[in-house]
């Protein structure tokens, strides 16, 4: 692309943000203060929806780094309106195709030698075209002893280097006009969340990075016979082209053909749940771009005839998540929170993630999500989406102040695994309507309960797990029931009740002593069968000395 269409490009681009901007300015703060407030309230969800709608024109008219902007602001729940995030949700990196001439030019520059010379055959018909590459089908020679022929070669579109510097340069500047409006300013660090975007987009156009996630994918999940990922040839593999395993089957999204195939789809949704909850609590190492494109169901026939089998199939490695221990160990939290239902442990989990924004009202918060596990805990997809309207509005109305105020943030490094467990979160409940995801998050939490308590050795744990994912919750549960006196703001005046409930907080303290050292008391003597008597012992004095005040408390009353 020459210099004068670069700069066009560019002044494309900041015209196109000049527009939001000032029509934003004209309704959102001019005309509200004129007198037109309620016109501007009335109007503001269509033109809210009408600037997402000519983003999303613009992206797919100038591709390059656009779509790949519209996929990320489409993940910003925590800082955008419904309307934004809603409306581009389903932009796909989807764009006409490169001239094979040109990306057949490229490709041999890169490997150094005729295409006709490197493999057998190759497809001039894309098999995806993308805004950074496009995708061919080819077969290896016999002369390539890796294990498989059928391969894809991945190129890199021509000249997209100078486009992705262009566009991130014009995106940097109008991040510097937000950054002039306090709100935002307060809400998100713009230029710090674009050094972030460009950081990982740099990444998807450097092959070669993209070629070691696919190995360290591949090295995570070598020992689950359930979870394929494509290898890598790298002899002919570079840092603008990539040719791997041609490992294509049924997309994620053919409902019908993956019924056909005699394959439930509520496996497949939970097969998927569970393959990234090891991915984020465990490995630390997310694919984050989970499209219907880089997703498929494989089934694998049974070679004796017996009933076939399927795999989940993984593909395209250019966007990934590394989540740091010290992060993952607070997710692992944040989960275990929600596992056992305690809103006090959720909101501990949400600051040491840093999701907070200072000032935020941590009891309203608490509140909140103490009434989201009592009223909507357990129930699936297709009963979440039948939700009375009117019980929304009553929430709402009740946390009115909360809502308003939006004191959530999400970090930098956490950026795409939301947006990733955003889009699993639609393709699941499109695979099964009546996926129930805490079904997955309720066992998985005492898992990790279970794994980090026993070093291991979860399995003495099976049978009690559920009574000791209830145990743990209680106490919570108890507190909150009490707590709610003061959360209505009703003031006890009346001295028989003051007295009334002093008695009752004491009993549930001795309740919550009690279920404590019940819970010491059976996970000793879990380790002790299973020989970890180190363990086991120092679980039976912390029991013992939990009875022991539960006792000298008793007679102190």
């Amino acid at each position: 692309m020459t210099s004068s269409r670069l700069r066009g490009r560019y002044l494309h681009i900041l015209t196109f943000s000049a527009g939001v901007i000032a029509r934003f300015i004209l309704w959102d703060l001019v005309l509200r203060r004129v007198g037109f407030r309620r016109w501007a309230a009335r109007t503001r969800e269509a033109r809210i929806r009408g600037e997402a709608a000519r983003f999303r024109v613009l992206a797919i008219r100038m591709g390059g780094v656009m779509i790949k902007v519209g996929q990320f602001l489409s993940s910003r729940l925590d800082v955008l309106p419904r309307e934004v995030t809603d409306e581009l949700a389903n932009l796909q990196d989807e764009v006409p195709a490169e001239d094979f001439a040109a990306i057949r030019s490229l490709a041999e520059a890169e490997l150094g030698a005729p295409l006709t010379a490197l493999f057998d055959d190759v497809d001039p018909t894309p098999m995806a075209a993308a805004s950074l590459g496009q995708v061919h089908r080819a077969r290896l020679g016999n002369e390539h002893d890796v294990g498989f022929r059928d391969v894809v070669i991945k190129v890199q579109r021509p000249g997209i280097a100078a486009i992705v510097d262009t566009d991130l340069a014009a995106l940097s500047r109008v991040g510097r006009w937000l950054m002039r409006y306090r709100p935002i300013r307060t809400h998100a660090d713009v230029p710090a969340l674009l050094r972030e975007f460009s950081a990982i987009l740099h990444e998807e156009i450097d092959y070669e990075h993209e070629a070691q996630n696919a190995e360290t994918f591949y090295e995570n999940f070598a020992d689950d016979p359930d979870v394929q990922v494509p290898r890598i040839v790298r002899s002919l593999s570079t840092r603008r082209v990539l040719t791997l395993e041609d490992v294509s089957a049924i997309k994620i999204t053919d409902y019908a053909a993956i019924t056909a195939a005699g394959i439930d789809r509520a496996e497949v949704a939970d097969r998927l749940v569970a393959v990234y909850l090891k991915q984020i609590f465990e490995d630390g190492f997310v694919h984050a771009d989970p499209h219907p494109g880089n997703l498929f169901v494989t089934p694998v026939p049974d070679p004796d005839g017996g009933p076939s089998t399927w795999m989940l199939t993984f593909v395209d490695f250019g966007m990934v998540a590394r989540i740091p221990d010290t992060v993952r160990s607070s997710l692992r939290e944040l989960l275990i929170a929600v596992g056992t239902r305690d809103a006090t442990r959720v909101v501990k989990a949400y600051q040491l993630l840093d999701m907070l924004l200072p000032g935020a009202d941590l009891a309203a918060i608490e509140r909140a999500e103490a009434h989201v596990f009592d009223r909507y805990w357990g129930l699936s997809m297709s009963e979440l989406r039948n939700i009375d309207p009117q019980e929304v509005r009553e929430f709402a109305h009740q946390y009115r102040d909360l809502l308003l105020d939006m004191p959530f943030q999400v970090p930098q490094n956490l950026i795409y695994v939301v947006r990733t467990v955003a889009i699993l979160s639609g393709m699941c409940t499109g695979l099964d309507p009546d996926v129930n995801l805490w079904q997955q998050v309720g066992p998985y939490a005492r898992r990790l309960v279970q794994d980090e308590a026993t070093s291991g050795i979860g399995g003495w744990l099976d049978e009690i797990g559920d009574a000791l994912l209830a145990m743990l919750a209680l106490p919570a549960q108890a507190s909150r029931a009490l707590a709610r006196v003061d959360g209505t703001g009703v003031p006890v005046r009346d001295e028989q009740v003051g007295r009334a409930l002093r008695t009752l907080n004491r009993s549930v303290d001795r309740l919550s002593a009690s279920v404590i050292g019940a819970g010491l008391l059976i996970a000793g003597s879990v380790l002790v069968a299973a020989r970890a008597t180190t363990g086991g012992t120092v679980l039976f004095v912390l029991a013992g000395l939990t009875g022991l005040r539960l006792l000298l408390g008793g007679a102190r009353r």
